[in-house]
């Protein structure tokens, strides 16, 4: 089963997440960015799920950024989950590596059939 962390500072983000991706999807959660840099060293997950607007050190465009700069973490795949919109701010995502970038609000299912494609995970459903 692939495992999938979700890291967003917000507890009804990360439920929601858990809820839509939990019958496919081994979950993990991370309310900061050290948080979910701690976890993925310890044991790196196929997908990292990051909101951008986080606080502390590593907000999601810092987190992705390392995420991508580590041998050890550069095949995680990456997808920002933001409410940040604009063109300017996918086009940042884009520059720090992330692999796909969902606008909040989005349907969980739009996202849990991008994570079935890109981990090849696809099931018959």
């Amino acid at each position: 089963m692939k495992r999938i962390l979700v890291v967003d500072d917000q507890p009804d983000i990360r439920r929601m997440m858990r809820f839509a991706l939990i019958p496919e999807f081994e979950v993990l959660e991370a309310s900061d960015g050290a948080q979910a840099l701690a976890q993925m060293l310890a044991k790196p997950p196929d997908a990292a799920l990051l909101d951008i607007m986080m606080p502390g050190e590593l907000d999601g465009l810092e987190l992705c950024r390392r995420i991508k700069a580590d041998p050890a973490l550069a095949g995680i795949h990456v997808v920002m989950m933001t409410a940040l919109a604009q063109v300017a701010d996918q086009e940042r995502g884009q520059q720090v590596g992330a692999d796909a970038y969902f606008t909040k609000p989005f349907s969980p299912n739009a996202l849990v059939r991008h994570l079935r494609l890109a981990l090849g995970a696809d099931s018959p459903s």
